[in-house]
């Protein structure tokens, strides 16, 4: 594995007891060096050693298929883990079936921002309540539940956790069973909020999940950018969300409002499994756990500066 040191390097990862938790740190790369076994590589060759892929792309299980084109390049799942622990100083373990990131953008750099893939298999998700959602009060309910556990995390020394509101309010397109939305959030100490926009493409038994992390800075970009990416995104033949069959396929505990609440599922009467895995960004963490309850994290700080 890479190990990366730069001029300014500082992750605070925290812990969370909801489905759904975002937590934020300092990483600024400026430039950065990667150490394996004695050899150097630069932000570029490390780059360039993720052996980024463009076009059009299968995802591995072969039941979503993207055209990249030339705005996108993919990293296929052992190339995401490296970028994530080697670059992003995260820990390991991430089960991804890849990252998306911005054509010709190295992630290393202040610009860079990535997209990290996974996939649900929960079976098939009804959007039978697509009309009946009250985002707003939806929002609230999240807000509460995020609170609530703040007082958890000041006890065992983190900082409190705040969700500020919609950067961009859920939409879902009935003709092709995608959906998105877009939420600020903050921590206590930071200087800058973060931004997490959520993509999830509805599937025969499942659902694709696309989780875009940035600082609200990077805003405009990523608003301008998603669309594209979702617009490329489908599921195979065989796969796609009209290709149910209800006498053999399972249909998923939950609907469209648990995708978007995550922890505020189990108020809601259901639970869903949304994010069971720990996803990265140079400036925010996410992380998913399997059980309403259970603690996943621990505190990683990068190494220090190597001195010339």
């Amino acid at each position: 594995m890479h190990h990366i040191t730069n001029n300014s390097l500082n992750t605070l990862v925290a812990r969370t007891f909801t489905i759904l938790a975002l937590v934020f740190s300092n990483l600024a790369f400026s430039q950065a060096t990667t150490e394996d076994e004695g050899e150097y590589l630069t932000a570029d060759e490390f780059y360039q050693s993720l052996n980024p892929t463009k076009g059009t792309i299968t995802l591995p299980g072969g039941k979503v298929a993207m055209q990249l084109g030339d705005k996108f390049e993919y990293l296929n799942p052992e190339n995401a883990e490296t970028l994530l622990v080697d670059g992003w100083g995260n820990p390991p373990g991430n089960k991804s079936l890849g990252m998306i990131i911005p054509a010709g953008v190295n992630p290393l750099t202040q610009e860079g921002w990535g997209v990290i893939i996974t996939y649900n298999a929960d079976g098939y998700v009804s959007d039978a309540d697509a009309d009946d959602i009250d985002y707003n009060d939806l929002l609230k309910d999240m807000q509460k539940e995020t609170e609530s556990y703040n007082k958890q995390r000041i006890e065992m020394g983190y900082s409190a956790m705040h969700l500020v509101g919609w950067a961009e309010s859920p939409t879902y397109d009935k003709s092709t069973h995608k959906f998105y939305w877009a939420k600020e959030l903050a921590t206590s100490g930071t200087d800058e909020n973060a931004l997490n926009y959520n993509i999830r493409v509805l599937g025969r038994k499942g659902v694709l999940v696309l989780n875009a992390v940035a600082g609200m800075n990077q805003i405009q970009e990523v608003k301008t950018t998603m669309p594209s990416l979702l617009a490329v995104t489908d599921f195979t033949k065989g796969n796609r969300y009209e290709d149910f069959n209800s006498a053999t396929d399972h249909v998923a505990e939950y609907g469209l409002a648990a995708l978007v609440a995550g922890g505020v599922a189990s108020k809601l009467g259901f639970f869903a499994k949304i994010g069971a895995f720990l996803f990265a960004f140079k400036k925010f963490i996410i992380i998913g756990v399997i059980a309403i309850g259970a603690l996943i994290g621990r505190i990683f700080s990068g190494r220090k500066p190597q001195q010339d």
